[in-house]
């Protein structure tokens, strides 16, 4: 059974840096993408950044201050926020996409970042 679970969330001051972490446990056979989302309180969940066949992905709002890695040996995918801004404040979610015929949408429980002013 694969399961993802996300670390690092917390409080922090504009400006500050934070690096959350999502553990992979079970196989994942054929990965098609897999990143970070976001849910800011009251809106929709929104992509973050996220790795694919076709390369790295950010969105606009946080490019140049995030960065998504991962350590395959590890299972554990990265995302390192710097120059964090209050708009930043969500819950943060780990995804895995994977399938060939059918695609499965893997999601973790969330980590909540704030950021105060």
């Amino acid at each position: 059974q694969v399961q993802l679970v996300e670390s690092g969330g917390g409080l922090v001051q504009a400006g500050g840096s934070l690096r959350l972490s999502c553990a992979a446990s079970g196989s994942i056979r054929n990965i098609i993408n897999m990143g970070w989302y976001r849910q800011p309180p009251g809106k929709q969940r929104e992509l973050v950044a996220s790795f694919s066949s076709g390369g790295t992905n950010y969105a606009d709002s946080v490019k140049g201050r995030f960065t998504i890695s991962r350590d395959s040996v590890k299972n554990t995918l990265y995302l390192q926020m710097n120059s964090l801004k209050p708009e930043d404040t969500a819950v943060y979610y780990c995804n895995v996409k994977a399938g060939m015929v059918v695609t499965t949408n893997y999601w973790g429980q969330g980590t909540q970042v704030t950021v105060s002013s």
